[in-house]
């Protein structure tokens, strides 16, 4: 249940989130080439419903993994399935490593990502394209049920909050003037709320859904989310420079959106619907 800052259980993730990757000179000019060539080669194959090539780790629970058939599934990859259905196309998934995700796109081997991949750096955000996000995640304060003390976020001042001191979340504790007390991880923040020796602790939304929808009689449940405004985005990723595509990918997803199958698949995975930005 790691997410690269929230799925670890500890989540600071989610969440969003792309880790570093290292690209060589050739495989910057293989990108390059394939912006030039092979975007209007996917174009291609996605008018003549050929089949598009998707990156994606296929161990990163509740997002991509292997069920206990055998059968690569998740949030991620049943989103990307139900996009493919809509443009009509076969879609071919390659597990790849995450630290070698972005280099995977770059040089070719796939056509886009699906990995729960923000793009929220100036380098990434010149590199790559990002269709419409199929999923949002965001802190969110996660406390025992029968608390009434979370009305607002300023009311969190001098609560004590059980947070990784490296984490965004310690940073953000500390902003609202929280007591701090020091863990690990998700996993033993928890705990350490559950035996009422923290008030609360925070974490990204899509870490702590996944918890709750595992361990539904843990007794606790969010009291407050971020604004819209600070949730970030996931959706598929794609080299710059193939707009229709994307345009293509937009439209899919506005219809997975419009006719409800992201809302399932959310409730599928999480218990709640994660697709909409709120």
């Amino acid at each position: 249940m790691k997410r690269r800052t929230l799925l670890a259980l500890a989540a600071s993730t989610m969440f969003l989130a792309a880790c570093g990757q290292s690209t060589t000179n050739d495989a910057d000019t293989t990108a390059t080439d394939s912006t030039a060539t092979g975007g209007s080669d996917l174009l291609q194959r996605i008018n003549n419903g050929g089949t598009i090539n998707v990156g994606t780790e296929g161990t990163y629970p509740p997002f991509t993994y292997h069920d206990e058939s055998g059968k690569l599934t998740g949030y991620d990859v049943e989103v990307t399935r139900a996009v493919a259905d809509k443009l009509g196309v076969d879609v071919e998934f390659k597990e790849t490593q995450w630290d070698a995700m972005l280099a995977g796109l770059d040089s070719g081997r796939f056509d886009m990502v699906a990995n729960q991949v923000s793009l929220t750096t100036p380098e990434r955000l010149a590199k790559y394209d990002k269709a419409s996000p199929y999923s949002w995640s965001g802190a969110v304060v996660l406390a025992p049920t029968n608390e009434t003390r979370y009305s607002s976020w300023d009311n969190l001042k001098g609560l004590r909050t059980a947070q990784s001191l490296s984490s965004n979340y310690g940073e953000l504790a500390e902003r609202y003037e929280a007591e701090i007390v020091p863990v690990d991880g998700m996993a033993q923040a928890i705990q350490l709320v559950k035996q009422d020796r923290a008030d609360f602790t925070m974490n990204d939304n899509l870490a702590v859904l996944d918890y709750l929808k595992k361990f539904p009689d843990a007794d606790l449940e969010i009291k407050l989310t971020a604004p819209a405004s600070e949730m970030r985005g996931s959706g598929l990723v794609l080299i710059k420079g193939d707009d229709a595509v994307v345009a293509k990918l937009n439209d899919a997803m506005a219809e997975l959106t419009a006719d409800g199958t992201l809302t399932k698949l959310s409730k599928e995975f999480f218990g709640a619907d994660i697709s909409q930005q709120k």
